[in-house]
This record gives structure tokens, C-alpha cells and sequence, in this order.
């Protein structure tokens, strides 16, 4: 059964269309007698049916067929063929063929309509055509095809063929399976395209499509896409195993994957007598601007880089001489990836304590190989106290991050390194064999039960990178609560923070923006001292001193997210004498809370009177100036919606001369001068805000601070809050520890 489409492109900016199988939706009935076959069909109006012997072989058959009863039956003569007409879609037509077996013998092709005529050879053709000068462009993506020989048969026996069609005749372009790298072909002007179905094999129909391809000046171009991996493909020149046209020329173009080296091997050819010029062929790169041309003896290219184009150029060929049989040519293109060469790496930390090397791949679709002890593994993870080899394999220094993580922990305070004395964090020395630079570092710090992590950098001060003020330095300090992952905060050097504090176990991560290429870890200096104290009473404690004239910005943990529910944080701010401090809240985030209340204080050190005092229910003030060192307190409640988060702005600047008058802060921001209009408002003595339901036990000892700085105990009551003194605080296991004044001020 022979099914033919014609399709013409007139317009060469037409659409592609999608190309599918007729499938015949006509009832039959098939009546199967030991030495006939009657076959009832319903057939659309004007279908034609020309009925022949198949092949030669049959020719001999005496297998004849017949249509019609009585008077107007009408049969085919044997070895002859027989047209048949059907005009009327209303009435059934039988067909009656003398042998048992008739799908041997005939072929039945049908001009227009479909047929159910499954047990039949049957052929699917496309007849296209495009404009002058331009080629049809059939587009095999979603199969794929792959070329064979023509005297072969595809193991689906769904086989196509592919025809140019010239001036001076046919050309087969080639014969194909389904299932190969073959993915597009272009065919000059016009062609045919068939598919061929063995009989009794159901079709199994797949899409391509087809539109208006390029103006070519070859016969055809095929597009090969070779596969990721190891793969070869065999292709053959048209006319295969004849020759190739006379004086014309065939391309192929190559895709070869990224990372990948294609090879090009001739298996047989046979060359022509040539009158004019002589066969090669010509290897363009992707872009096209570059071409080698070679003969057909020549040593073809080899570990190809790059996608490639190859052009079969033929000569004008002498047909009169004897044992003249033409060009032909049948080759392979292979492509498998290229490999950089293997790197060994044996990673020794048998003295490194609690330390682990972690490296992985930032490229999923990277041919990088990493091994582990021999073992192929996604990521590496190099453990402490034993050597490891380590293998790397394709795998560039761009592709791998590698990163180092070492604990730092005290189960108690007896022993503890940390808690004797401060601790510097230092990145490990690696072996130079690893193929990628340091990315980052992290410590993973653990004080024993109820302790507290302190961070003292090394030289300077801290910072806090905020998007008013990014870090646009070579190193950046993450933060975090090494428990639930809560970011603190993230810092560079050059700053007012001099001290963080944090109650829980906390992770700092070293990360380095000037990383580049292969470069080591820039800093062989520790970045920060650690230690582990007793407990504090807040979440977080900052030591903060500002210069004069510099604005400084402090944000709540987690910025610009909200604090942690009912959590609490302090910044203490060192104010010099002869300078005052202006607060600046830029920006407050309250929540609707469902238990407890948001708190924003302020709070000279020493003094229990609070100069500044809101809630989230509360109308806040947008600035204060306080003129002596002072605590700045927040706490959160538990929201219900919304977060809790501030952004606060510090500036020193110089206190401005006044005549003796002192001024007195009132939260509905009046400022009350002694002996000026009015009367002192009611004192927090008097309004019991001082009242509380609990009262720490540090804070029952506080008068013992202040009344030894009246007495000049302590030296100057304008003592820098940054100095570290000794002292022997109640309550203390293990007596003597070293605290710094502000904290001693925070406790009392």
C-alpha cells in the first residue's frame, strides 16, 4: 500500500507543519477461504487503488484479483496490473484475491484516501517541494535517525528513505532507522521522503516537522548531532554504494557536545576518472570561516574541539572509460570527552584536630569525577585524624569549591582552652596539591552548658554589612546560631564593634571575595580571638565605640528579617567625655505581639532610670541624644503577624555649650530646665515604673558599683567602657575572670 502526500512551499516564509502518518479509519471485513481472500472495503469518494505484483519474484504468481459480481465482475490478468476506481463512498467494494496469501504477491498503492490494509508492505510517501534556490528543511529532533546500508532493514521494520530529486534524475540521500544522531536534513529544491512499513507490522507513527530551510549550493545538508559521552556514527555518501553525483557537492554538519573531541575516520571509498578538478573534502569549523581541504587519502582530522562541518566535493567525472565506478564513500564520526589529566591528592590530618574538609562540584552537568579513597562520590567529605587520597578527574579549579570546618568545643569549664584564654581563629594549611583555593572557612563554636561565645577581632573593629553600608572588603564574618541556623549578623573589619557576645553555640564563616583561579587563602593572620564566658542575660551583647563625626549603624539580629521570638539584644556605646551621641531609628518594624510586649530602651550606664522607653503600641520617637556611655536595649514578644526589627543610626559629635542649665529627657520629647516655666514632671520614683516582678540577683549588688565609684574606688567615674578590669563578682565557681567594665555596668 503505497500512501502519497504532495506538499509544495510557495511563500518561503511558511510555517513549519508538523508531518504525521495517514491511519485508515475504514470499516472492512476480511473473509479468508483456504485458497482465496475476500477483502470488503468502505473507501472514500474517489479513492484509486492500483494494485501490482510486488517484486520480480512474484511475477510469476498466477494470483489474480477481482472486483464486482455476475456481469460486472472485473479481474486482473496475471503478472499484469490492475486499476481500480472507487467513486462510491456509500457502497462497499469487494475484492477477491485468488491465494491465500496476497500481501506476498501485490503491492496496492492508493493515490488519494486511506486503506486498512495492514497485512500489506505498505509506503508512506512526501513529496516536497520548495522555492527556487532554497531547500525544505525536515526537522527529526524527536527521533532521531540513524543511516544504514540500503540492502538493510531497520529491526522496527519502520525503514525511510530519503530522495533528492534533480534535472538529471533521483539522488538517495540516504536510507535510515529511527533511534540515531541524524537530527535534521536539508534537500535542495525538491525531494521525496518515504517510510517504508513491513506488512502485518502495525504502524508506530512519530512527528517531525518540516518548513523552509536555507539557500544551499550542495545537494543536501544532514545535521548530526552526536550524543554526550562515547558514540560513533557511520554515514554514507548519496547513491551509496553507486556513485555520487557527477560534479556536485554533499555537507554534514557535526555537534559536538562541550568537552568533547571528535574524530573522523574514512572505512572505504572509491574514486572516479576525473576530466576536470579532483574529489576532497573540505572541513569548515561551526562559524564557517575557516576551512581545510583535504583528499580522500589524506589522514582525516582527528580530536575535533569544536562543531564541524564536512563538504564531499565530487569532479566532473569521466563515465566513458571502462571499470570507471565513481565516487563513493562511507565514514565514521566518533566523539568521546575529553580528559584533562588525573590529579592524586593525599590529604593528611591525622594532627588536626576536629577539623574536615568538604569539596563539591558547582557545575551539575560537570564531567568532573571526584573520588574518595577510590570511591566515586557526588561530594567529598575528608575527615579528621587520617590521611585520604583524593582523586580529581576532569575536573577544572573553576568547577570545585572547597571548604574547611573545624569545631571548636568545652563540655566543661574545667579544662576548657577556650574559656582560660582567648582562642584565634586561623585558616588550616592545606596541601598544595588540591586543585581548587580555600573558599571558605568555618568555625563551629560550642561553650559548655549555659555558656557564651565572645568575639574580639584581632586588629580594628568590627562592622556590620548592611545595604547601607555593604562590605566591600576581601573578607566577610558570617554569624549565625550554630543550633537553629539563625543568622546574627554578617561583618567586616573597619568598624565600632569591638566586642560580640552571643548566648548560644554559634558558627562563624571566613569567606575571601578576591578569590581567583588557583590563589591561596589570602590572610595568614587569625581573623578573631574567641573565648567562652559564663552566662549573660541578654541573647546578644555588642561593645560598640563610635568615632566622632562617623555615622555608625547597628540592625537588629537577622536584618532585614525579624528577631527571634521573645529574644533580647544590647549594644553598649562607649560615649567619650566632651561628646555626645545622637540616635537616629531609621527604620522600625513592629509586630502585632500575642504575648508579651517589643521593647526599645535607653539606659545610661549605672543609672536604673531609663532615658527612652516604647513598645509596639506606643507612638516611638524618631530621635534622642544622650551625652554619657549608655546601653541600648531591644527585645522581641512573640508575634502574631509582622516581625520585629530595627535599624539605628549613632553619631558622635561634640556637646554643645550651655550655660550651666541641665537638661532633663522626658519621653514626650520636653525638655525640662530647673527654674524655667514649670515644675519637674513626676519623677520615676514617683510613678512606680521602677517596679519589677523579679529582680535578677546581679542586679541586687548594683549600688556596690556605683556607691565604689563615689568613692573614687574605681578611679574616674568617666571610665571608658571598652577597659577590661578584674574583678571578683558573688556567685563565681572559679573566682577571678576577666570582664569588661561595660558588662560589669550591665550586671549591676
Amino acid at each position: 500500500c503505497i500512501l502519497r502526500l504532495c506538499l509544495c512551499f510557495n511563500n518561503p516564509a511558511s510555517p513549519t507543519l508538523p508531518l504525521f502518518y495517514l491511519n485508515s479509519s475504514i470499516p472492512s471485513l476480511v473473509v479468508v477461504h483456504s485458497e482465496s481472500v475476500t477483502l470488503t472495503l468502505k473507501p472514500d469518494q474517489g479513492t484509486t487503488l492500483n494494485i501490482s505484483q510486488s517484486s520480480e519474484r512474484s511475477r510469476g504468481s498466477k494470483c489474480t484479483v477481482c472486483t464486482g459480481t455476475g456481469l460486472k465482475k472485473s479481474c486482473s490478468r496475471a503478472g499484469s496490473d490492475y486499476v481500480v476506481l472507487l467513486t462510491d463512498p456509500k457502497a462497499a467494494v469487494n475484492m477477491e484475491f485468488t491465494c491465500p496469501k496476497p500481501e506476498e504477491v501485490f503491492t496496492v498503492e492508493s493515490r488519494t484516501g486511506t486503506l486498512p490494509l495492514q497485512n500489506f508492505n505498505r509506503t508512506f510517501i512526501w513529496n516536497l517541494k520548495a522555492p527556487v534556490l532554497r531547500a525544505f528543511h525536515l526537522d527529526f529532533t524527536q527521533m532521531g535517525l540513524r543511516q544504514i546500508l540500503p540492502s538493510e532493514r531497520c529491526p522496527d521494520q519502520h525503514t525511510y528513505t530519503l530522495l533528492a530529486l534533480q534535472r538529471t534524475g533521483e539522488a538517495a540521500i540516504g536510507t535510515y532507522c529511527r533511534n540515531g544522531s541524524v537530527s535534521g536534513a536539508q534537500v535542495l529544491n525538491q525531494g521525496r521522503l518515504s517510510l517504508e512499513v513491513t506488512g502485518g507490522r502495525k504502524l508506530n507513527p512519530t512527528m517531525f516537522n518540516l518548513s523552509v530551510g536555507e539557500e544551499i549550493k550542495s545537494l543536501a545538508v544532514l545535521k548530526v548531532t552526536l550524543p554526550e559521552g562515547t558514540s560513533s556514527s557511520e554515514l554514507l555518501s548519496p547513491n551509496y554504494p553507486n556513485s555520487f553525483p557527477d560534479d556536485d557537492l554533499m555537507e554534514w554538519k557535526f555537534v559536538v557536545p562541550p568537552k568533547h573531541n571528535a574524530t573522523v575516520v574514512f572505512l572505504s571509498q572509491t574514486q572516479p576518472q576525473c576530466l576536470k578538478k579532483e574529489p576532497a573534502v573540505e572541513y569548515h569549523r561551526g562559524d564557517g570561516r575557516f576551512a581545510v581541504v583535504k583528499k580522500l587519502s589524506d589522514p582525516q582530522p582527528a580530536q575535533r574541539r569544536d562543531s564541524f562541518s564536512l563538504i564531499l566535493r565530487n569532479c566532473e567525472m569521466n563515465r566513458i572509460g571502462d571499470g570507471s565506478t565513481g565516487l563513493s564513500l562511507r565514514f565514521k564520526v566518533s566523539a568521546k570527552r575529553r580528559s584533562l589529566p588525573g590529579l592524586l591528592c593525599n590529604v593528611d590530618l591525622r594532627k588536626e584536630r576536629k577539623l574536615s574538609l568538604h569539596i563539591e562540584k558547582t557545575n551539575l552537568t560537570s564531567d568532573c569525577e571526584l573520588k574518595l579513597n577510590s570511591v566515586i562520590l557526588e561530594k567529598i567529605t575528608v575527615p579528621s585524624g587520617k590521611i585520604s587520597q583524593l582523586s580529581f578527574q576532569d575536573c577544572p579549579c573553576q568547577e570545585l569549591l572547597l571548604t574547611a570546618i573545624r569545631i571548636i568545643e568545652c563540655h566543661q569549664w574545667r579544662g576548657c582552652p577556650a574559656a582560660a584564654a582567648p582562642v584565634p581563629l586561623t585558616a588550616p594549611v592545606l596541601e598544595k596539591c588540591l586543585p581548587a583555593p580555600l573558599g571558605s572557612v568555618t568555625w563551629i563554636l560550642r561553650p559548655p552548658q549555659h555558656g557564651t561565645v565572645e568575639l574580639l577581632p584581632t586588629t580594628g573593629n568590627l562592622r556590620q554589612s548592611l545595604p547601607e553600608q555593604p562590605c566591600n572588603g576581601s573578607v566577610t564574618l558570617t554569624v549565625a546560631e550554630d543550633d537553629e541556623g539563625t543568622t546574627v549578623g554578617q561583618f567586616c573589619p573597619e568598624g565600632a564593634i569591638r566586642k560580640v557576645q552571643v548566648h548560644t553555640n554559634v558558627s562563624i564563616t571566613a569567606s575571601s571575595s578576591t578569590m581567583r583561579g588557583k590563589e591561596r587563602w589570602p590572610f595568614s593572620h587569625p581573623l578573631l580571638n574567641i573565648s567562652f564566658t559564663r552566662e549573660i542575660a541578654e541573647r546578644y551583647i555588642f561593645t560598640v565605640c563610635p568615632k566622632k563625626g562617623v555615622p555608625t549603624l547597628l540592625a537588629t539580629p537577622s536584618w532585614p528579617g525579624g528577631m527571634k521570638s521573645y529574644s533580647t539584644v544590647s549594644w553598649i556605646v562607649d560615649v567619650p567625655s566632651k561628646l555626645e551621641a545622637h540616635l537616629v531609628f531609621n527604620n522600625i518594624s513592629q509586630p502585632k505581639c500575642s504575648n508579651r510586649h517589643t521593647g526599645i530602651r535607653v539606659q545610661i550606664l549605672g543609672s536604673l532610670e531609663e532615658m527612652y522607653s516604647r513598645r509596639e503600641d506606643e507612638e516611638a520617637g524618631r530621635k534622642i541624644t544622650v551625652s554619657e556611655s549608655f546601653y541600648l536595649n531591644m527585645s522581641n514578644c512573640m508575634p502574631e503577624r509582622g516581625d520585629f526589627s530595627v535599624l539605628t543610626q549613632i553619631t558622635l559629635k561634640k556637646k554643645r555649650q550651655l550655660s550651666h542649665q541641665v537638661s532633663i529627657y522626658n519621653p514626650n520629647e520636653t525638655s525640662f530646665l530647673p527654674g524655667h516655666n514649670g515644675r519637674f514632671p513626676k519623677s520615676r520614683k514617683d510613678n512606680e515604673s521602677h517596679i519589677y516582678a523579679s529582680i535578677d540577683d546581679t542586679l541586687v549588688y548594683s549600688h556596690l558599683l556605683r556607691d565604689g565609684a563615689e568613692m573614687g574606688v574605681y578611679g574616674d567615674p568617666a571610665v571608658d567602657v571598652c577597659a577590661l578590669l578584674k574583678v571578683n563578682l558573688w556567685g563565681e565557681q572559679n573566682g577571678e575572670r576577666t570582664l569588661c567594665f561595660s558588662e560589669l555596668l550591665w550586671h549591676s
